[in-house]
Formats: structure tokens, sequence, C-alpha cells
């Protein structure tokens, strides 16, 4: 037998949640977990943002430092092997 799917209205339900289904699923998450770990959770997420802001922004400062002192990536090919390509 072959593998069964889901019906199709069920996933077109999926793309219908809506703003009550969004406010029911979030009072849900909140009476499960309260607000003090969902908080902790939430400073938690902007920490890693942060971190990763910074970590894009470092990069880039690294990049542009190796440009400037002449040691970013350049093409090392031998010029027999540049007619090749």
């Amino acid at each position: 037998m072959g593998a069964r799917t889901a019906p199709r209205r069920e996933i077109a339900m999926l793309n219908n949640i809506g703003l009550p289904g969004l406010l029911l699923i979030a009072v849900v998450v909140l009476v499960l977990f309260g607000r003090g770990k969902i908080s902790s959770l939430m400073g938690e997420v902007g920490k890693g943002i942060t971190a990763f802001k910074k970590g894009v922004s470092d990069g880039s400062k690294d990049d542009d430092e190796a440009i400037a002192d002449g040691t970013a990536a350049r093409n090392v090919t031998p010029e027999a092997d540049k007619e090749k390509v």
C-alpha cells in the first residue's frame, strides 16, 4: 500500500490560523510555561540575536582589515593554468 497523505483541507486549515487562533495559542503557552519562564526565554533570544549581530559585524571588520592589509584572498593560479580556464 502507498504512503498515506494528509487531506487537502487539513493542510489548508494550517494556512488560515488567523488572529483568534494565534491568541489562543499564546494563552495556552502562557498557562503551560508561566510568565517567568517565557520572559527568561525571550531574554535568551535577545542575547542570541545580539551575539549574532556582533559576530556579523566582527566578521565584516575582519574582512575590511584583511583587504587593507593586503592579506585578503587573491588569485594565485599559475599563468599556465589560467589559460585552461
